[in-house]
């Protein structure tokens, strides 16, 4: 057998398996329909390569973090074969150079160097089964990427290198008119870090479009699972939503944000897990540009526990230079302006932060934040980001605090 019949059987036999169940046998390869090989062979290729160089200033680091990394991600996408498809999607994160920086989570406060957290990494990203054979709905199984809304609560983190991604089965449904209804069960986790974690995770999430540029969402997540750092951590969310961009005239859009959720304890959960999220936001859009004022608040219970999102894509949000991924005890409430635009090709996008405690009128400091991209050609885009956050009231322990940073990301991403 010739090197390109035997990648062609390899292909075929994975799909089958994908596709046709886990009791295929290797003759069943053989004698596949030209139906099959059309489905398998006539899907879609995948690659996305993202090299970038990501630079660090924190002070009480005595050396500053220089790391220049490459993602690539590349797979195949089937078409669809009575009502099933499969995907299958490769990782690889390697480290170009000399490794200028810390990568291990544990090792940030023991380090010299600040933490950049994309470690070295080959393995499977994504590898998935749809079935769509029911009319507007499609059945996911499998390790899989996931975002909802603007990824607060669930996201993949894709910012980083190593994305999080879940384990488990996710349906979705569009059969009531301007309705998507979104059912998870979710098993496992894979971190940033490239650390695979239990865990027992439900979505129940719907969105209903009032008007075409107006939201309305309601979800609960039930999480079963200890977190490191907080013993017993069970919990569960409820929320909703309102989020638009609702037109006035050809130009002119208001841009708006109301959510309120609740997190308490579920099942042996601590009686400690009690606070709130806030988040209001409006601001005006005309043509490429807008600015828009938000307020976000992560409420503390008294200083015994604060709002947590541990699946969520926290990078974008409370600033970029990511002081805050876990809510600090006393809470965090966040007053921010954004604005952003288009200048030719460029896209600007620009952020300023003010950070304070929920509880005990502590001062966590401000961040302003400024990015431009721009795309070069329809399949690669350079990205420049720059963060600084400086500090505010300076807390004891020494442990306790949020010290000066300074980020710079430049990044390029090539899709095929």
């Amino acid at each position: 057998m010739n090197s390109k019949k035997l990648t062609s059987t390899l292909i075929k036999g994975f799909m089958f398996a994908l596709l046709c169940g886990n009791g295929a046998r290797a003759g069943d390869v053989e004698s596949t329909t030209p139906e099959f090989d059309a489905a398998v062979f006539g899907g879609k290729f995948l690659l996305n390569v993202r090299p970038r160089y990501e630079f660090v200033d924190q002070d009480g680091k005595s050396e500053n973090a220089n790391a220049l990394t490459v993602r690539t991600l590349i797979g195949w996408e089937t078409k669809p074969f009575h009502g099933f498809a499969a995907t299958l999607q490769g990782i690889d994160v390697t480290r170009i150079g000399s490794k200028d920086y810390n990568d291990v989570q544990a090792a940030a406060a023991a380090s010299i160097y600040p933490l950049v957290a994309d470690p070295r990494n080959t393995d499977v990203n994504q590898v998935f089964l749809d079935y769509t054979g029911l009319p507007n709905t499609r059945f996911r199984l499998g390790k899989q990427s996931i975002k909802l809304d603007n990824v607060r609560f669930v996201g993949n983190v894709e910012f980083r290198q190593v994305m999080q991604v879940f384990n488990g089965l996710t349906i979705e449904n569009k059969s009531i008119p301007n309705t998507e209804l979104y059912f998870g069960h979710l098993e496992r986790v894979k971190t940033v870090f490239a650390k695979q974690r239990e865990l027992q995770f439900n979505i129940l999430h719907g969105a209903y479009k009032i008007t075409p540029a107006d939201n309305l969402i309601g979800y609960a997540y039930f999480q079963d699972e200890p977190l490191d750092g907080f013993k017993q951590n069970s919990n569960r969310i409820l929320g909703i939503r309102a989020d638009g961009a609702h037109p006035f005239g050809d130009k002119f859009k208001l841009l708006y944000t109301a959510e309120y959720a609740k997190q308490d304890k579920f099942e042996d959960g601590s009686s400690d897990i009690d606070a709130d999220y806030l988040r209001l936001g409006i601001g005006p859009r005309w043509g490429d540009w807008f600015i828009r004022v938000d307020y976000e608040k992560l409420s503390s219970n008294d200083g015994k526990y604060a709002f947590q999102t541990p699946f969520g894509t926290n990078h974008l949000f409370q600033g970029w230079v990511d002081k805050f991924l876990t809510t600090p005890r006393q809470g965090i409430r966040d007053t921010f302006l954004t604005a952003g635009g288009k200048l030719g090709k460029a896209q600007l996008l620009a952020e300023y932060h003010r950070f304070k405690s929920d509880i005990g009128s502590i001062d966590f400091g401000k961040e302003i934040d400024f990015s431009v991209s721009y795309p070069f050609t329809k399949q690669l885009t350079g990205k420049m980001e720059y963060g600084d956050y400086s500090e505010g009231d300076v807390l004891t322990p020494a442990a306790s605090r949020v010290r000066d940073t300074t980020k710079l990301w430049l990044t390029l991403t090539f899709n095929y």
